[in-house]
């Protein structure tokens, strides 16, 4: 194999003015701890629109899929590198182009970049000088400049010329912990891992909470939410706080009309974790919700429920429907998890008709006949925070 390279393109990175350092910077820490975890002595070089990564003796595919999802990348390619002549870039594209046609009778075009414009002759009459050289050496393939089979990038800078034969898309977005740190309101179910996902790809660093009520949910429910908060490390740091929540659920049911516990509770999970937001310095909450979705997530009732925090609520999935987060859970990994039929607190004290249309006077009304602050307090002194640095030893994989 040729492949000696490969180049990492930025993409929305690119835009970036005064701070384009910073999140070329993180970006770079990202994929150099990812290239720890795979063989060989691949190193990386910094360029301003490029990185390029020295392959030396790791194994290119290897390399190309430990990055496939790390933040920021907005492409990839494998490359092989040239001297900075003709008569070496139509060597190193010929032998490369061979490797990959391997006699097939395929369609190609050639499109040339000059990051390093002293280099002639121009673009245009690179493409028409590699594209002869490859049908001349080639009797199998033609050109189709609209619809090729192989498209061969030449990339031509200062120092020496990158030959590439395809381009795989990379995770996009920012890299990890560019946009600051967020609390994420973590369930078991299909729809917070992909709000989650969605959040980290726009730079947060979350703390996941996860509200646990024994005897009412089991050791189970907990433990498929930590494999998840497990699943979603691959994309970023990550902790998870276990907050007990049995008290307050059973004190709500006591206190409240049925119709309005489900609102109630709502509202003591987020002042917790905007409690816990604040000693954890994070200045917003990420919820899983999606308009129209259940009870709770009509426009009325997250107008009522959001009431009782300052902080901004984060809903990466508010418009997308159902089926959209399923598939997004599927190429993430989390959906097997999430579908394992553990119960949690939110669903154990559903009322039969929640209310849709929630008041808040109505809610202020209830809350009155509780110890806010004594619940809270209780439940904080009592969370629990869990390790997930060991390896993915996930105790669910047999149902998988």
């Amino acid at each position: 194999m040729l492949y000696d390279h490969m180049i990492i393109r930025y993409g929305e990175l690119a835009l970036k003015g005064k701070n384009r350092t910073f999140f070329i910077n993180k970006l770079k820490r990202s994929i150099v701890n990812r290239l720890k975890g795979v063989a060989g002595q691949a190193t990386l070089e910094l360029a301003r629109d490029r990185m390029f990564i020295n392959l030396n003796d790791a194994d290119p595919h290897e390399v190309m899929q430990s990055l496939v999802d790390v933040f920021g990348i907005h492409s990839m390619s494998l490359a092989a590198k040239s001297t900075l002549t003709i008569d070496g870039i139509l060597e190193t594209a010929d032998a490369l182009f061979k490797e990959q046609i391997e006699g097939k009778s395929l369609t190609f075009k050639v499109t040339t970049k000059r990051s390093f414009k002293g280099f002639t002759p121009d673009s245009q009459k690179m493409n028409a000088i590699v594209g002869g050289h490859l049908l001349k050496n080639n009797e199998s393939v033609s050109v189709n400049v609209h619809h090729p089979d192989i498209e061969v990038r030449v990339e031509i800078r200062h120092n020496a010329a990158y030959i590439s034969c395809g381009v795989v898309k990379g995770a996009g977005g920012f890299p990890a912990g560019t946009s600051g740190k967020a609390m994420l309101m973590l369930s078991g179910g299909i729809d917070s891992p992909v709000a989650a996902y969605m959040a980290m790809r726009r730079g947060l660093s979350l703390e996941a909470i996860h509200f646990f009520s024994p005897p009412y949910t089991s050791e189970r429910a907990k433990q498929k939410v930590i494999s998840l908060a497990k699943e979603l490390r691959r994309f970023g740091n990550m902790k998870l706080h276990i907050v007990p929540f049995t008290e307050i659920q059973e004190t709500i049911q006591r206190n409240v009309a049925p119709d309005y516990t489900m609102t109630i509770t709502r509202r003591m999970m987020l002042r917790i974790a905007e409690r816990l937001a604040e000693k954890r310095k994070a200045l917003s909450v990420v919820t899983g919700e999606n308009l129209g979705q259940v009870a709770s997530q009509t426009l009325e009732s997250m107008y009522t429920i959001g009431e009782v925090t300052d902080l901004p609520l984060l809903r990466p999935l508010l418009t997308m429907d159902k089926v959209e987060i399923m598939d997004k859970a599927r190429e993430i990994g989390t959906y097997d998890v999430s579908i394992l039929p553990y119960e949690d607190c939110c669903t154990v004290f559903l009322p039969p008709a929640p209310k849709t249309k929630p008041r808040r006077s109505q809610a202020a009304f209830y809350e009155e006949k509780l110890d806010i602050d004594k619940l809270v307090d209780d439940a904080l002194a009592q969370v629990e925070l869990v390790s997930l640095k060991q390896e993915k030893a996930d105790e669910f994989s047999h149902f998988l």
